[in-house]
């Protein structure tokens, strides 16, 4: 269907800084597209005279009542954002929305059209369902964002007035500099604008929200409207009205918000508080989907695919990459990656109805950023007859076909160490869990095929496997991540200081460290608090083991000052932070006793566990696991627990320590 415009496009020109046109009305049953100059309801009824125009030219009546409340049903509301078209569905007609969508990416392109309304299940859950999570309308997360969504909202809506625009709820707010700014105009223009903005008063939109409000002034009354028409009054009695009403705002306003002004801190929050009121991502897709607080606004997501009839539909961006490959914002949305995950998940899996993916834009952890591949992914799959979606991390091999090509190493070699990686990887996990880490209870590798686009010439542009690493998502919070409210509770303190001590006795036995700062890693943002129904801890996780096995040599006692750290980081915060420390050492020693009681009652089964490994490198897996298990020998525990207490950093003015 060809999409007829009544009214100017609302794609932006070149050179223009915003569109020419701020809102739109489409009826995607006729193909017709309306944005002249006004509100959604004026564009309404543009259209029906649009109509009725065209039924008089065939001899027809014009619409009746029902006729028209018939044609008005059929509309979708847009609002124009930048470059971006944002689409306000009818969450009871959700069919009528995605028809909108399809019409308008003739228009323009489909990643430039976004979905609001997602505070309401019907309207999430449908997106969900077609694998385009990625179409959610992101709000803005840094400070210089907010200013510029601020400034993106002001619209004109047939007068001199400007107002800020909430595109969720349809409310224009009307600043009080705004106001002062119209006693400018000619004695004609103001009286126009003071009509318009008295005209729209009263009204709702059909979300029965205020058409316009005043910003910042609380339960402000405007006073009883004039008995006539201001643009046909005598220029004395508008201006009588315009000064006293600009008097009455200056009164009910706070002087701070009396200037319009996106870098000003209070200004900027409370206006950003009023165009994202009713927020239609709240709670946001990340805590909707049972991950942690710390995932918020960590996660962009990326086009899906959902499964129709048993056949795999892939979201059509796909297809505009593959017409426009060079397209840089395409390239950036499109990530090939999340094809092959989505491959292997459906070979894998026969009833899967849709599949979502996001990559985590940022690291979670604290540690810093070092060499190698860090794509992190998650997926959220639903299968038929399952009543929530399945969630999993993907993690990208550190170390792959790639990054050795980049060595300039050839492509034989570059594949045998890749998977000698690999390899070194999972053993480490089988590692791990034999000296009592606790791991998720699965992980599984996979591989996706990716082109080569790095820095070896001799086989740029080749197909090769990238290697990744697929796990559960542990349903928790990181133990660096909770909240300092939560260590008001005594009994929240120790349950989560002997989960800490049993933690940080694996994780020093098996010299957990960065490769290249030999920082020990502990505490960090891997250790996932699991906690009851009543909000209490019962198990510590950790998630991914990476940078187990770094350190095999050094004694364990120079590491003393590290694993007091938990303890010293949340001194500030505990309720009974003596109880708390020991608990932590007792946990700690009690572990560290009992990983070393059973390798000395069976040491040769911990011997021979990888005895068929290569033990030639210094640094090969049988070599350090020889070590590991050496160290934890010799190692006296109470000693390393007396080492540990005396780095406990008590204020000066603490009573007698423990």
């Amino acid at each position: 269907m060809t999409l007829r415009i009544i009214g100017e496009s609302p794609v932006r020109r070149p050179g223009a800084e915003v569109p020419q046109v701020r809102i739109g009305t489409i009826f995607p049953h006729a193909g017709v597209l309306v944005t002249v100059p006004g509100i959604h309801a004026t564009q309404r009824m543009a259209y029906v005279e649009h109509l009725n125009a065209r039924r008089q030219l065939a001899g027809q009546p014009p619409l009746n009542d029902d006729e028209m409340a018939a044609e008005w049903a059929q509309s979708v509301d847009l609002i124009m954002e930048g470059d971006h078209i944002l689409i306000r569905p009818d969450p009871d007609n959700m069919p009528l929305a995605f028809e909108a969508d399809e019409l308008l990416q003739t228009l323009v392109s489909k990643q430039k059209l976004r979905f609001l309304m997602l505070s309401d299940v019907r309207v999430r859950q449908a997106i969900k369902e077609r694998g385009e999570c990625w179409r959610i309308n992101p709000l803005p997360q840094t400070a210089g964002e907010m200013a510029q969504m601020i400034r993106d909202a002001r619209m004109p809506v047939g007068s001199a007035v400007v107002y800020f625009y909430n595109h969720i709820t349809g409310t224009k707010h009307l600043t009080i500099q705004e106001l002062a700014r119209l006693g400018a105009l000619p004695p004609a223009e103001l009286a126009h604008a003071l009509q318009e903005i008295l005209t729209l008063l009263p009204r709702h939109n059909r979300l029965y929200n205020p058409e316009v409000d005043f910003f910042a002034a609380a339960d402000f009354q405007p006073g009883p409207p004039p008995a006539t028409d201001l643009t046909q009054a005598d220029p004395v009695v508008v201006r009588g009205y315009y000064d006293g009403l600009l008097a009455r705002l200056r009164v009910a306003v706070p002087h701070d918000l009396q200037e319009d002004n996106p870098d000003q801190v209070i200004w900027r929050n409370q206006m950003f508080a009023a165009l994202v009121g009713k927020r239609d991502q709240s709670p946001p897709e990340e805590i909707l989907l049972g991950l942690s607080p710390e995932f918020f606004m960590q996660i962009e997501w990326l086009p899906g695919a959902r499964i129709l009839h048993g056949e795999l539909i892939f979201d059509s961006v796909f297809d505009e990459f593959e017409e426009r490959p060079n397209d840089p914002e395409l390239r950036a949305l499109c990530d090939e990656r999340a094809k092959g995950f989505i491959f292997n998940l459906l070979r894998e899996f026969t009833d899967i109805e849709y599949i979502n993916v996001g990559r985590v834009v940022t690291s979670l952890s604290r540690r810093g950023v070092f060499a190698g591949r860090r794509g992190v992914f998650l997926i959220e799959m639903k299968r038929a007859g399952a009543v929530q979606p399945i969630v999993r991390i993907l993690r990208m091999q550190k170390w792959g076909i790639w990054e050795h090509l980049d060595e300039n190493k050839d492509l034989c070699w570059s594949i045998m160490e890749a998977e000698d990686y690999t390899e070194y990887i999972l053993d480490r996990r089988l590692g791990c869990r034999q000296l009592s880490m606790n791991l998720p209870t699965q992980m599984t590798t996979h591989k996706i095929v990716e082109r080569y686009q790095g820095t070896n010439s001799h086989y740029f542009g080749r197909l090769i496997w990238a290697t990744y690493f697929e796990r559960e998502y542990v349903r928790g919070v990181a133990s660096d991540k909770i909240l300092p409210s939560r260590y008001l509770s005594v009994e929240y303190g120790l349950r989560l200081a002997r989960l800490l001590g049993q933690a940080a006795a694996s994780n020093v036995i098996v010299g957990r460290m960065t490769p290249d700062t030999q920082q020990v890693l502990f505490d960090d943002g891997d250790e996932v608090i699991i906690e009851n129904k009543d909000g209490m801890p019962v198990e510590l996780v950790v998630a991914d083991h990476t940078g187990t096995f770094t350190d095999f040599k050094t004694d364990l006692h120079q590491f003393a000052a590290n694993y007091a750290k938990p303890v010293n980081r949340r001194l500030a915060y505990l309720a009974n932070p003596h109880e708390f420390a020991e608990v932590y050492l007792r946990s700690f020693q009690a572990r560290f006793q009992e990983v070393q009681d059973e390798f000395r009652m069976r040491k040769r089964a911990f011997q021979a566990l990888f005895k068929l490994l290569h033990r030639e490198e210094p640094g090969s897996f049988g070599f350090r696991w020889e070590h590991v298990l050496a160290r934890l020998d010799r190692t006296n525990a109470v000693a390393l627990t007396h080492a540990i207490r005396a780095q406990i950093q008590w204020p000066s003015s603490s009573p007698t320590k423990p």
